[in-house]
């Protein structure tokens, strides 16, 4: 009598996971370093919309989902309905981007302007507190079911934008692209595609561009009352903008997606997002020895 051999584990196997392409920065990297110390592990990442990714993982196409937002009821219900569990964790806390081009000197805005800007009342760079600029502005965002347009819809309360001046550039890198091109446009990516660096795509995405400024005041008196993405600010929830990165997971033994997620939050993974530019929930626990000289 022989035991069957299960195809994967914390070390070993292949897997389908996928994440919503605002986090693929992050989710390359964490994949990469655990493949890296454990070479028989392999990881078959989808980039979707987040809309898209998280069907993906309900339909059992993937094993997990990265993603920027829980379960909605539906979604839960249908788990319930499938006699299916499944494990969200909170791993990581993110901020939305707010880029423009370097030809705009406007760099800094508040949330009482956002929120009318996707209520259709400001629609002119003009219209802004102390712009030097006019002309129309452009709403540049990667996809009508990413997580970036999701997160400002939730945030102001909007069921739908069909009345804003937006455009879909196709994914974060093209948003970048398409604000180097467009002076009057305004770009909303996850911070993660241009904090890190190190990395030589980061370097060069961030070129060319300008990250704004937010305020949560309603009149602002100093410089100081905004922030951009930054890492502390993001862990201090100093960031309007700043959102929670979760990992949810269908898996129900200990297979290689638990291995990723021990890694994260027990292991040296939480270094791998402080070095992405985000604040990890669980930050790496640094032991320092002091030894008297002798």
């Amino acid at each position: 009598m022989s035991c069957s051999v299960p195809k994967d584990g914390a070390s070993y196997g292949t897997i389908a996971i996928t994440s919503d392409e605002s986090l693929q920065p992050m989710v390359d990297q964490l994949t990469q370093a655990y493949e890296g110390i454990y070479p028989d592990a392999h990881f078959k990442v989808a980039y979707r919309p987040e809309q898209q990714a998280i069907s993906l993982m309900i339909r059992d196409s993937a094993r997990l989902v990265f993603s920027t937002r829980l379960f909605t009821a539906e979604e839960q219900a249908f788990f319930k309905q499938e006699g299916i569990r499944y494990t969200p964790q909170h791993i990581a806390t993110d901020g939305l981007a707010l880029v423009i081009n370097p030809q705009n000197k406007d760099s800094l805005t508040t949330m009482t302007e956002l929120a009318r800007l996707f209520k259709g009342e400001l629609t002119d760079w003009s219209q802004l507190e102390g712009s030097s600029r006019s002309g129309k502005i452009t709403l540049v965002f990667d996809n009508a079911n990413s997580s970036n347009l999701n997160f400002m819809m939730a945030k102001f309360g909007l069921k739908d934008v069909k009345n804003l001046n937006i455009f879909s550039a196709g994914s974060n890198q093209k948003v970048i692209e398409h604000i180097r091109n467009n002076p009057n446009a305004l770009g909303f990516i996850g911070v993660n595609w241009i904090s890190d660096g190190d990395l030589a795509q980061t370097k060069r995405l961030s070129k060319g561009v300008r990250i704004m400024g937010v305020s949560a005041k309603e009149n602002p008196t100093s410089v100081k009352d905004y922030y951009q993405p930054f890492q502390r600010d993001l862990g201090l929830e100093n960031y309007p903008l700043c959102r929670k990165v979760y990992i949810i997971s269908r898996e129900m033994t200990g297979g290689l997606g638990s291995g990723l997620i021990n890694y994260i939050m027990r292991d040296v993974g939480s270094l791998v997002i402080e070095k992405c530019g985000l604040w990890p929930k669980k930050p790496f626990n640094r032991e320092v020895y002091l030894q008297k000289g002798v």
